[in-house]
């Protein structure tokens, strides 16, 4: 591996770039070439192309009788692809006439097979399209007005000496949306499309903080094109809402106004539950839009009903608030009893997005946010029921600065008051640093507090640019719970890379140097690696994660200053006291997909007896003062128990533009404690799924 490396960093500053007439193209990359280019000049080999492809549409081209009849003028667009084979595919036309297209698909047909473009000496596919006049133009009359033809993905090739001239790649979009402030829905699987895009070497993108705004991702991932690739040839209104488009999408020259139902209805079947089968039902609007360049805003809301398999339904009870509702749904919020055996559980999310300049972003609504290149993050994830947050995003050079601050809810009995539940603040910090081509370090600093005294929310937090430890002391060291975190990232090539977090909760030298492993020293760390196009496939990522995190982690003696909200952590769901390792595939050919997942771990849970009722340091809403010892603590202590979850997808993409998926699963969980109490018992679950669903954010049934 040491020489891999070595041999990386001294081939990649090697290689030098040159620009073609026709796109921004460098010499470790090369175009597809007809036999009758195989002569020319390299730098000459894209202009033969785009010519060579022009010609024979203009001398194979047939026009339809009915164009001819209607002595139509107008354009013919065609988009296609070459692809690792060097064959041509048509991916998608428009024109008015069905019978153009057809014509085109047939022309396209008939073109000799090539020789494939080339990246790093690799057979790769490429896009391009093609805009034929109607009536035909010779291709030196067409290029006169407008390129004849042209890549539509120019992108990955643009980024690689970012890092150098920090400077942006200019790109034509026709939607705003693409080019908005507008926060893309954060969801795993989503953003595995373009997590390569965001990682080349020499990128200077920041991939830490999240959700990304469509500004942070355009400039590396060519949303057009992927629209354009995805679409279905139909000629209907319905046809085009159902497979291709928003249902209301309207645009004028300083606006622009998105609005989609949403849908998440779901059958299945618990192999372990007594009823007969799970669903969800969830149906609800999503409203989008742009006001000039710099202002976007969002809202959705969501009524849903569900029941869920025996394992997170009894979870989701456990996590009960004040009051006469029965559960929390994880990740959701409260629920309301429905039909006896299932759950009402209606949410909201909003938020407003402005970028007064190109530096500069502000947030503030009400939903979740992620800090992490993981699957899971031990800083601050998306585990939680979504809540009022105000941000800001700073951008220039190698740096992005995120601040951001949360209005949390503690909804325990033990802390209501007057019939309200508790509210806490937190204030978070996360510097992105991009050291190297290869290298970006982030530091973090997190810190919680609570109303007390008319305390209220502490102006002494507001400030972004602070050391919130200090903050803590000048406060009251028993005023808030401080953290401290770093996440590192690699990237070996262009299809690898490693990172990794740090989180720190409390730590003693001594204690680690005596060897007694103390309670004291709370902290955890993540390690992960990421393969894309893995093995030579296309789109085939792969990814590979460990989690560990100490006993007592997140949580503090006064019990509300603990790291979470509405009963669920504001890091890893699992709170704190476990390993874990996590393996994950997923894989998308043109509309299909697949995601695999296997997760396993150990972890310490609490006994809850009337004989035992210490906190072994898994549960972060628990006092860390009602240990049972304080040395010799391990993760594991208390209730061992191990775990296993797996679970299999596969999706099909009804709508690109609204993610909306039709799908089915089969996940197993086996949950094995070595003690089995009234709170902690052993399972072992299938669970199939079906359904039709709006892929807007994660869910986690990985309990």
């Amino acid at each position: 591996m040491k020489s891999l490396i070595v041999l990386l960093l001294i081939t990649f500053p090697m290689l030098q770039y040159a620009q073609t007439s026709q796109l921004e193209q460098n010499f470790n990359q090369k175009p597809p070439v007809f036999k009758t280019c195989e002569a020319s000049a390299f730098e000459d080999l894209q202009s033969c192309f785009d010519k060579t492809v022009y010609n024979f549409v203009y001398n194979t081209f047939k026009m339809p009788e009915d164009v001819l009849n209607d002595k139509y003028k107008g354009d013919l667009v065609v988009l296609f692809e070459v692809d690792k084979a060097g064959v041509f595919k048509v991916l998608y036309t428009d024109t008015v006439y069905q019978s153009l297209q057809t014509e085109a698909k047939r022309v396209f047909a008939l073109l000799p097979q090539v020789q494939a473009a080339l990246y790093n000496g690799n057979p790769v596919f490429k896009q391009y399209s093609v805009t034929i006049s109607i009536p035909l133009k010779a291709y030196q009359e067409q290029s006169k007005s407008t390129a004849a033809v042209s890549s539509i993905s120019p992108i990955e090739n643009s980024v690689k000496n970012e890092l150098d001239s920090i400077s942006k790649s200019v790109k034509l979009h026709t939607k705003k949306q693409f080019k908005s402030t507008l926060n893309i829905p954060f969801n795993h699987s989503y953003y595995a499309k373009f997590d390569r895009s965001m990682n080349q070497v020499g990128a200077n993108s920041h991939t830490g903080s999240k959700p990304f705004m469509y500004t942070d991702v355009e400039k590396y991932y060519d949303f057009e094109a992927e629209e354009l690739s995805n679409k279905k040839d139909v000629s209907t209104w319905l046809g085009r809402k159902v497979w291709n488009e928003h249902l209301v999408e309207v645009e004028g020259k300083n606006y622009w106004f998105i609005a989609d139902p949403i849908f998440d209805l779901e059958l299945g079947k618990d192999t372990e539950a007594d009823f007969n089968y799970t669903y969800n039902n969830t149906r609800g609007v999503s409203f989008q839009g742009g006001l000039g360049k710099n202002f976007s805003f969002s809202t959705s809301f969501y009524e849903s009903q569900g029941r869920f398999a025996q394992y997170y339904n009894t979870y989701a009870e456990s996590l009960k608030a004040w009051g006469p509702d029965p559960a929390i749904i994880p990740g959701r919020g409260i629920a309301k009893a429905y039909n006896d055996d299932a759950y009402d559980y209606p949410v909201a999310e909003a938020y407003m997005s402005y970028s007064p300049s190109k530096f500069l972003n502000v947030q503030f609504g009400h939903g979740k946010n992620f800090i992490g290149d993981g699957y899971r993050s031990l800083l601050l994830s998306d585990v939680a029921a979504p809540s009022p947050f105000l941000k800001l995003n700073v951008s220039f050079w190698k740096l992005k600065y995120t601040s951001t601050w949360l209005w949390l809810k503690d909804v325990r009995d033990d802390v209501v008051e007057d019939k309200t539940y508790l509210t806490k603040y937190m204030s978070n910090h996360y510097l992105s640093l991009n050291v190297t081509k290869r290298l970006n370090i982030g530091l973090f600093e997190s810190v919680v507090w609570r109303n007390t005294n008319d305390r209220g929310f502490d102006v002494n937090y507001l400030n972004p640019i602070i050391f919130l430890r200090a903050v803590e002391f000048e406060t009251g060291q028993g005023a808030g719970n401080a953290l401290l975190g770093l996440t590192l990232k690699y990237k070996l090539n262009d299809d690898m890379n490693l990172y990794g977090q740090f989180i720190l909760d409390e730590f003693s030298l001594d204690d680690v140097t005596g060897g007694d492993k103390s309670w004291k020293n709370k902290y955890g760390f993540q390690l992960g690696y990421k393969y894309y196009n893995a093995f030579n496939v296309d789109n085939l990522m792969l990814q590979a994660e460990y989690n560990q995190v100490r006993p007592y982690t997140y949580s503090h003696n006064t019990i509300t200053l603990n790291y979470g909200n509405y009963n669920q952590s504001m890091a890893h769901l699992w709170g704190s006291n476990f390993k874990e390792l996590i393996l994950i595939g997923r894989y998308n050919y043109k509309r299909w997909s697949a995601d695999a997942k296997l997760i396993l771990g150990i972890r310490g849970l609490d006994y809850d007896t009337d004989e035992d009722s210490y906190s072994y340091g898994g549960n972060i809403y628990k006092d860390y003062n009602d240990r049972p010892f304080d040395s010799n603590v391990k993760i594991g202590q208390g209730i061992k128990t191990k775990s296993v979850n797996a679970d299999l997808q596969v999706g099909y993409l009804v709508n690109p533009s609204t993610n909306l998926k039709l799908f089915t699963s089969i996940s197993y969980r086996n949950f094995s404690p070595e003690v089995e109490t009234t709170s902690v018992t052993k399972s072992n679950t299938v669970w199939f799924n079906v359904g039709l669903r709006s892929d807007l954010f994660n869910w986690y049934f990985d309990l």
